[in-house]
C-alpha cells in the first residue's frame, strides 16, 4: 500500500491524495488549489495520468476538495466518484458556480480595450478551467453511497464513509485493505466539524485505524468557548437593528454557513427573543443549496428535524425573504428600515455582498458582522484588521460602518476538537498520523501536541511516497 499527498501539503487548499494498493489507484479528493500566488491554470496539469486513476472518493463538496474534478474528467478520468448523497448534489451546485466564476473572469478579460502582447498572454491565462459540459460529465460519474455502510470497491478494498459534520454529507473515508495476507486500515478525514453545530450532526469517530491523513486547519487555535451562538446573535442584532435604526450585513458562504445561520435566526425570532426584523438572504446559490438541504432532510441534525416537526421548515420564517433576482437585490439598498442582509461571498471577494458593502461601508448605522474565516489578502481580512480605507468597485472608501466578528459559526473543529477526534480512535491502533490541509504553523502546533501524547506524526511534503 502506498500513499502520496499531492495536494494540501503544507497548505490549506487543493486536497488530493493518491492511495495505491498493488495496481489499483484511488484518488481521495481532487480540490482546486487557489493558495495565494497560485495561478488558476496550474490546476490543469496532474502529477499522474488521470486515465490511470481507477476510482475517486470525495469527502465533501467544498471547492478545495472537489473543485478540480471536472479537470480530471476532462483530462481522461473514466472511473466512478464515490461520495454521499448530499455531497453529490452540493458538489454539482458548487462546480456549476465555479464555471460561472471562470466565465466572468474571461468576460472581464475581454473587456480590455487595448491588447499588447503581454496583456494578450494574461488574457489567455484567464480561459475557463472547465465548462458546464465537464461539470455535467463529472456529475454523471458520481455514485452516492450511504454513511457507515461498508462499500466493496474490489476484492481487496472496502470503503466506509464516516460522518464528520462540517457540511451536509461530509465524511471521512475509511479503507479496510487486504494485502499480502494482512489487513490494513487507513482513513482520510476530509474536514472535521464541531459538536452542537446548527443543522449538522456531530462528527462520528473513526473505527480502528492504523494510518490517518488528518486535516489541521485549526491546529493551535481555539474557538470561543465562553459565549454561545444564540446570545451572541441576539446581542449583535439588538445593537445593530433595535437599539438604533441600522442594518446588519452578514457575509456568509452560500453553502453550509448560510443554512446554519438562518436556522439559528429562526429559533431566535420564533420564540420571541427579539422583535421581528426583516431578514434578506441575498444569494441565488444559497437558495438552491437550501433546497438541497430540504431534499436530504434525513441527514440534518436531530435538533433540526425536531424543530421541523414542531414548527415547520427551519429555513423559513415570517420576516425572512430569499432574494433571487438582481433587481430585487438592488432594491434592498432602498430599504430604509432596520434589516439583516445575509449575502455571499464570506470573504467579500465577489458576489452580491460587494454591492451591499459599497452602499453601506460609509454608513455609521451599518454593522458588518463576520461569521467565518477570512484569508490574508482578502477584502474581509483587510476590514477585520482595521483598515480605515478600502477599495470597492474602483473607489477608495472610508470605513465608517462597525466591524464585528465571531467564530461560533466556523465549520471547522478547533485544536481541542482535533485532538479528541484522534484520541477517540480505539485500541491504540493508530501507527502514524499525516497532517495536511493547514497552514504550516497550525500543523506544527498540532504535531507538537500529538507527539507529546506519543503519536508518530508526519507533515508530508508534496509528492513524497509512503509505503506501508
Amino acid at each position: 500500500m502506498k500513499l502520496t499527498v499531492w495536494g494540501a501539503a503544507e497548505q490549506v487548499t487543493g486536497s488530493m491524495h493518491l492511495l495505491e494498493v498493488e495496481d489499483y489507484k484511488i484518488l481521495i479528493d481532487c480540490g482546486l488549489n487557489y493558495e495565494g500566488g497560485v495561478d488558476l491554470s496550474e490546476n490543469e496539469s496532474f502529477p499522474f495520468d488521470p486515465f490511470d486513476i481507477d476510482v475517486v472518493v470525495l469527502t465533501h463538496a467544498h471547492i478545495d476538495h472537489s473543485g478540480n474534478l471536472p479537470t480530471l474528467v476532462k483530462a481522461g478520468f473514466e472511473g466512478q466518484i464515490l461520495c454521499t448523497y448530499p455531497t453529490a448534489d452540493l458538489t454539482q451546485l458548487l462546480l456549476s458556480d465555479s464555471v460561472n466564476i471562470f466565465m466572468r473572469k474571461q468576460e472581464k478579460g475581454r473587456g480590455r480595450k487595448k491588447f499588447n502582447r503581454r496583456k494578450q498572454q494574461q488574457f489567455q491565462s484567464n480561459h475557463p478551467l472547465y465548462l458546464q459540459k465537464h461539470v455535467n460529465d463529472t456529475a454523471d460519474r458520481m455514485v452516492p453511497i450511504a454513511f457507515q455502510k461498508p462499500f466493496k470497491i474490489n476484492n481487496q478494498i472496502s470503503l466506509t464513509l464516516v460522518p464528520t459534520g462540517h457540511l451536509l454529507g461530509a465524511a471521512a473515508a475509511h479503507f479496510t485493505i487486504q494485502e499480502n495476507g494482512e489487513q490494513k486500515t487507513i482513513a482520510f478525514t476530509g474536514d472535521i466539524g464541531r459538536k452542537n453545530y446548527p443543522v449538522l450532526n456531530d462528527p462520528a469517530y473513526l473505527p480502528e485505524t492504523q494510518y490517518l491523513v488528518c486535516e489541521s486547519t485549526y491546529g493551535g487555535r481555539f474557538h470561543d468557548r465562553e459565549n454561545n451562538l444564540r446570545d451572541t446573535l441576539i446581542k449583535v442584532i439588538k445593537e445593530a437593528c433595535i437599539d438604533q435604526p441600522g442594518r446588519l450585513i452578514i457575509p456568509a458562504f452560500s453553502v453550509g454557513r448560510t443554512q446554519s445561520l438562518v436556522f439559528s435566526l429562526n429559533k431566535i425570532f420564533s420564540d420571541g427573543a427579539l422583535p421581528p426584523v426583516p431578514v434578506f438572504v441575498d444569494s441565488p446559490m444559497a437558495t438552491m443549496a437550501t433546497d438541497i438541504y430540504r431534499k436530504h432532510h434525513q441527514y440534518v441534525s436531530e435538533e433540526s428535524r425536531n424543530f421541523y416537526h414542531q414548527n415547520g421548515d427551519e429555513f423559513e420564517f415570517e420576516n425572512l425573504s430569499y432574494v433571487k433576482e438582481l433587481k430585487e437585490s438592488k432594491e434592498i439598498s432602498d430599504h430604509f428600515e432596520p434589516c439583516i442582509i445575509i449575502s455571499s461571498a464570506g470573504m467579500l471577494e465577489g458576489g452580491r455582498i460587494q454591492d451591499h458593502l459599497y452602499h453601506n461601508i460609509q454608513n455609521f448605522y451599518a454593522t458588518i458582522f463576520f461569521i467565518g474565516y477570512c484569508a490574508k489578502g482578502t477584502l474581509g481580512h483587510r476590514l477585520l484588521r482595521g483598515d480605515a480605507v478600502v477599495n470597492l468597485k474602483g473607489r477608495e472608501l472610508s470605513v465608517f460602518a462597525s466591524i464585528k466578528k465571531t467564530d461560533l459559526l466556523s465549520g471547522h473543529g478547533d485544536h481541542q476538537d482535533l485532538m479528541e477526534y484522534i484520541e477517540k480512535i480505539p485500541n491504540k491502533s493508530l501507527k502514524q498520523v499525516f497532517l495536511v490541509h493547514g497552514e504550516p504553523e497550525s500543523m506544527e502546533a498540532f504535531k507538537t501536541d500529538l507527539e507529546a501524547k506519543n503519536y508518530e506524526v508526519v507533515i508530508p511534503k508534496k509528492g513524497l511516497v509512503f509505503e506501508f
